[in-house]
């Protein structure tokens, strides 16, 4: 999940109802996409304040209407975006009609299978080595001074949702100095490995329900709006150490291997050392799972969404193992100990 979630309160949102009687106005004025509107219906749904209707077509196709409010989403990068990553020829919904300012857009139909769908140990390794080979694909035709730059003063904003969120508003807890020097130091450890890394297009949320699985082309890339030039490892981590699936160690270690030897052969700078590589795939994990933890508490307590609570324990499990792991990150294990009044705990070690 991005850390795109709009500052804006959730109370403050246009009202749904009136969002979906406009949309369906505007899509009837499409008539040049043979839209039955009347079979409008739910999607799916994310954490921003999106919503996504399908609806049929009279040639018996489907499409997707998107309402993307634009108080709070970027619906013109969105655009951007598709066209970008079509032109690499990646898989991405094709924009068939949009209102910018009203804020819908109506988009081609990638399916109704997501990865999440579908992923079990029968079927993984296919469809995360196509999720890797795309990977390479949109790295590989990486350019700097195209998409914004995930920068140290991005990733430290993304850092301090862990602590206003997570440990502020989630936890109730209020750092001491000695508690904040800690976490200070744990940060700039994880920022200097981000930084250090070799920089590439970085879609951002790169995972299972962000992918679509589908016939020819897979995977399908949605919810690509806030990619970013930034670390080459990020969007691998966000794949195998997904909020909403967890894999045995071996099989992660294995598939990073793969993609490091897709990514060497592809020209990409990825390190030669294989060991520095994981370690450098381990933190920029931790870094994502920190904001995440805090993502996670903020749609909670901002925006009522409680459901994700229910995965902060998957995500924490991954933020204490990687700590567990490193001299480094170890006074991050113990400050959690310390929140949340736990024994230590165990990590997997290679």
């Amino acid at each position: 999940m991005s850390s795109h979630v709009p500052s804006t309160p959730s109370t403050v949102a246009p009202d749904k109802e009136q969002r979906r009687i406009a949309l369906q106005q505007w899509l009837n004025s499409l008539s040049d996409q043979e839209l039955l509107t009347d079979t409008l219906r739910a999607a799916s749904s994310d954490a921003s304040f999106r919503s996504f209707y399908r609806l049929d077509t009279a040639d018996g196709k489907t499409r997707i209407a998107m309402d993307a409010p634009p108080a709070t989403e970027n619906s013109a990068a969105f655009i951007r975006m598709a066209g970008l990553l079509k032109s690499m020829n990646l898989s991405v919904p094709e924009v068939l009609a949009h209102d910018l300012e009203q804020g819908f857009l109506l988009v081609s139909d990638l399916g109704q299978h997501t990865y999440a769908h579908i992923l079990n140990h029968d079927t993984a390794f296919k469809l995360y080595m196509d999720a890797i080979d795309t990977l390479v694909l949109m790295q590989a035709q990486s350019q700097p001074d195209v998409l914004p730059e995930y920068d140290r003063a991005f990733l430290e904003r993304e850092l301090q949702i862990f602590n206003e969120w997570y440990i502020g508003k989630h936890l109730g807890a209020t750092l001491s100095e000695d508690q904040q020097k800690t976490l200070r130091g744990v940060f700039d450890h994880l920022l200097a490995s981000a930084l250090a890394q070799p920089q590439v297009f970085v879609h951002r949320d790169f995972h299972s329900r962000n992918l679509m699985w589908m016939d020819q082309g897979n995977p399908g890339i949605v919810d690509f709006q806030d990619a970013v030039y930034g670390p080459i490892t990020y969007d691998l981590v966000s794949l195998l150490r997904d909020a909403y699936v967890q894999w045995d160690e071996e099989m992660v270690l294995d598939w990073a291997i793969r993609y490091w030897e897709k990514a060497r052969r592809a020209g990409l700078s990825v390190p030669p050392d294989i060991d520095q590589f994981y370690r450098d795939f381990e933190w920029m994990g931790l870094q994502r799972h920190l904001k995440i933890l805090g993502i996670f508490a903020r749609l909670s307590h901002r925006d009522g969404k409680h459901q994700f609570l229910n995965d902060i324990p998957t995500v924490m499990d991954y933020v204490r193992k990687t700590a567990h792991r490193y001299k480094e990150l170890v006074p991050l294990l113990r400050l959690l100990d310390q929140l949340e009044n736990t024994a230590p705990q165990v990590g997997y070690t290679f």
